[in-house]
């Protein structure tokens, strides 16, 4: 599947789920309930998955975790604040840049409207030959 088919299911997933539940839970219920949304598409997703640090050649075991890994090519972080804040973001980079993946998603589902709650980013664009 191509990345940014990927990109649409999540988008899409992320509008059912909150309108199924709204804003006001935890991060935890909407990561657990977004990965069953994807799956029930037919994405493979990931929950949790350790990301390691590497200092200088060194493996460092630092406790990162990406909240959702979809079909090993986009990661999400899923949020449920009032409102984003730059170290979302600058967060969700440095998960790609450590990960080698260029597209991820910010989603906040404790937003009156998903639409609000959801930001697209890009580390660096894949080289086309």
């Amino acid at each position: 599947m191509k990345i940014e088919d990927i990109g649409k299911q999540i988008v899409d997933s992320a509008f059912m789920v909150h309108r199924e539940l709204g804003p006001g839970l935890l991060e935890s219920a909407y990561e657990q309930c977004l990965a069953f949304e994807l799956n029930r598409r037919g994405l493979q997703v990931e929950r949790q998955k350790q990301l390691p640090l590497i200092y200088q050649g060194m493996k460092i075991d630092a406790g990162y975790r990406l909240d959702l890994l979809v079909e090993s090519q986009v990661v999400i972080e899923v949020k449920a604040v009032e409102r984003f804040e730059p170290i979302h973001e600058a967060q969700l980079i440095s998960y790609l840049k450590l990960s080698g993946l260029n597209l991820g998603f910010l989603i906040n589902f404790n937003t009156r409207l998903i639409k609000d709650g959801i930001r697209r980013l890009v580390h660096k664009l894949p080289q086309t030959t």
